[in-house]
């Protein structure tokens, strides 16, 4: 069975307390059921973590390539900062499918800048949890072209 890494960055430990008008109600544990969900109909095993230590998702994402076949990535804050993420990214080989559970190019300045979406396979933005589950059908359909 192919495997699908799903990464989850800083912060999103809070969801469904912090701003839930931007990210929702949903909390994370909801989050990564639906995922589990979309994985079994895919026929996808999926490892799911959750960091808000930069260097452990970069320990994370350079180690992946031994394990799985894809990464799903929301790098949240350090989508806009972390150059270290956007290199282990690049680095790693897998096809990897960068999510947002909001339109990052409709918010403050800061956030219209992906330092990952340069290296990425494709982008989500701006549809919620269903970000989750269409960043999970795009490595699906990467995996399997």
């Amino acid at each position: 069975m192919k495997k699908i890494l799903v990464i989850h960055g800083p912060n999103l430990n809070l969801l469904g307390k912090r701003e839930p008008d931007i990210y929702g109600k949903f909390t994370l544990e909801q989050i990564n059921e639906l995922i589990k969900k979309e994985a079994a109909q895919l026929k996808l095993e999926v490892k799911i973590i959750h960091s808000n230590h930069e260097g452990e998702i970069v320990d994370t994402i350079g180690n992946a390539s031994s394990e799985f076949e894809a990464i799903v990535i929301n790098p949240a804050a350090y989508t806009h900062t972390s150059v270290a993420i956007r290199d282990a990214v690049s680095a790693c080989g897998l096809p990897t499918v960068e999510v947002h559970l909001s339109n990052i190019y409709s918010r403050e300045e800061f956030r219209k800048t992906s330092l990952i979406s340069g290296v990425a396979s494709g982008q989500i933005a701006g549809f919620g949890i269903q970000s989750y589950i269409l960043g999970i059908k795009a490595a699906s359909y990467l995996i399997n072209k």
